[in-house]
């Protein structure tokens, strides 16, 4: 390369490092305080250009207590909230209110259950499937009746399969550690 290219090369590169900077001799840059140039941020995560949670649950034909909470902000993501989603198209999948169906965008009672006095409170509330509300339902009024006989949970995971009580997603057996893991969810 010749003196010409490699000086004009130089003054180019000096001119990209900004006021302030130089350059040592083995390649690395320095920085005075002077002045800083400032770095380009990585692009930000696209937003999501779809609907909100209260257009989508209106779309969904909801009302009452979840209509409500995604109004005030408190549902941030229209999806199943349950442990244990059994919906084949995902968490996010729900079908009008209307189709009366398993996928469907129900209430569900939680912490406290309905049965136990729990109220539709925003405290007390999640978004679910129809289908996985009510699966999450049976085992616990089942495996509560059975805790307040005082049974142990390996009595219990053997009752429950011996009334082939459909098991947690992912099983095919009801265990002591199923049964305390649905109880507790």
């Amino acid at each position: 390369m010749c003196k010409i290219a490699v000086r004009d090369f130089n003054r180019h590169r000096d001119s990209r490092l900004g006021p302030g900077a130089s350059q040592f001799q083995d390649g690395e840059l320095s920085m005075n305080d002077e002045e800083l140039v400032p770095q380009r941020k990585a692009p930000a995560a696209p937003t999501d250009a779809g609907e909100t949670p209260v257009e989508k649950l209106q779309a969904l034909g909801v009302r009452g207590i979840l209509w409500q909470l995604a109004r005030h902000g408190q549902i941030i993501d229209v999806r199943c909230e349950m442990p244990q989603c059994y919906c084949i198209r995902g968490r996010s999948y729900f079908e009008a209110r209307s189709a009366r169906s398993d996928w469907e965008p129900t209430a569900d009672h939680y912490p406290r259950l309905k049965a136990h006095g729990g109220h539709l409170t925003p405290d007390n509330v999640r978004l679910a499937h129809r289908l996985c509300n009510r699966r999450d339902y049976t085992w616990r009024t089942k495996i509560n009746a059975l805790l307040a006989t005082r049974m142990s949970l390996e009595e219990i995971a053997e009752k429950l399969n011996a009334e082939k009580v459909p098991t947690m997603h992912g099983t095919n057996r009801w265990t002591a550690a199923s049964v305390r893991k649905a109880f507790v969810s």
